[in-house]
């Protein structure tokens, strides 16, 4: 088993693995074949010192997490949309997440609090209103949650983010990456990102019942400035559970966030677990890591670059495959694409490698 531990996130119809040094995403092509790409993890803080720090650390993870993963979401979206074809660029991106960090600060942050003043204000316990607050939170979270996993496109994300798991924890316990072998495995995983959204949710109560009640001013200011240190310790908490999972205690106390996964991961199908299997070969390779023996050795195509055809992507394979076979050293032509078929979406920056 890899030293490294890896982690991974569900996208739309695909998987994004990430690594120690790069993350590589295997997508379900609309037209059935199964495409990757890698791309190095290089966010500016890489091979800092500070980077591994205890609290740093989480930071740096988040950070990466939040841009690599909205890029690729993105991408993975406009794959099954191709012919409407998709123009997203960094600053498009970045448009992106600031809108969804607005909207959570708003709905997870200072909507329980507006709340909790307004229904407990008036109570002269500090506690009692510093409960209400986080009760708040945690009902509008679960509720979220629920809400969305009705949807059919989102129900689809989250078996994948359970095929996801379920190949994490097969690749932990040295097993081959079988469809039949990881199926043996739970799709709720103690290091998932939604375990470390409820680890936060917990510490937010306590980090806020200590600043106590001040002005509105105030407490909305220590809401939105406490996020980052809440996120760094969360981090640091979720780390130290999975380490010492098998402690009783640290099971009950983590618990909760794998009752929350009831609601995040599904049980995926065959299809959904072979590209999770891609997703996770071609991040090991990448981090020159050895796949594990007994695989399937599945069929996969490089993921179109931007302006290519699927045709264009499979006649260079194999004219690639043809002179390493030496059947042919003349070099590919790409051809144009065939009549009805689409052109990959626009690319999102930065291009990829591999």
């Amino acid at each position: 088993m890899p030293r490294f531990t890896y982690g991974g996130q569900a996208l739309i119809e695909g998987v994004m693995m990430r690594g120690r040094d790069a993350v590589a995403v295997a997508l379900r092509h609309p037209d059935g074949r199964i495409v990757w790409a890698t791309e190095r993890l290089e966010s500016g803080f890489r091979g800092r010192p500070y980077a591994k720090w205890p609290f740093v650390r989480g930071l740096v993870v988040l950070y990466e997490t939040l841009v690599m993963g909205t890029r690729w979401l993105v991408r993975s979206a406009g794959l099954q949309a191709e012919d409407e074809g998709i123009e997203i660029g960094k600053g498009g991106v970045a448009l992106m997440l600031g809108i969804t960090a607005v909207l959570g600060i708003g709905l997870f942050f200072i909507l329980p609090l507006v709340v909790a003043t307004f229904t407990a204000g008036n109570i002269e316990n500090d506690v009692v209103q510093h409960l209400t607050e986080g009760l708040v939170r945690v009902l509008i979270f679960i509720g979220y949650l629920a809400l969305i996993s009705r949807t059919p496109d989102i129900r689809r994300v989250f078996q994948y983010h359970g095929a996801e798991h379920m190949t994490i924890h097969a690749l932990e316990a040295d097993k081959p990456l079988r469809p039949e072998e990881i199926r043996q495995f739970p799709t709720a995983h103690p290091r998932c990102g939604t375990e470390f959204l409820v680890v936060v949710i917990l510490i937010s109560i306590i980090a806020f019942s200590l600043v106590g009640r001040q002005t509105p001013l105030v407490m909305i200011a220590s809401r939105i400035l406490l996020i980052p240190v809440i996120a760094a310790v969360g981090y640091e908490v979720l780390r130290l559970g999975a380490r010492h999972r098998g402690n009783p205690l640290v099971k009950v106390l983590m618990y909760p966030g794998i009752l929350v996964q009831m609601i995040t991961t599904k049980q995926p199908t065959d299809d959904m677990i072979e590209v999770a299997i891609v997703a996770m070969e071609e991040t090991l390779r990448a981090d020159g890591e050895a796949v594990p023996a007994g695989g399937l050795d599945l069929e996969r195509d490089p993921m179109p670059e931007p302006g290519e055809t699927a045709a264009a992507v499979r006649a260079m394979t194999e004219a690639d495959d043809a002179a390493v076979a030496g059947e042919s050293g003349a070099p590919a032509v790409a051809p144009r694409a065939a009549e009805g078929e689409a052109v990959a979406p626009v690319s999102i920056d930065p291009p990829l490698a591999g």
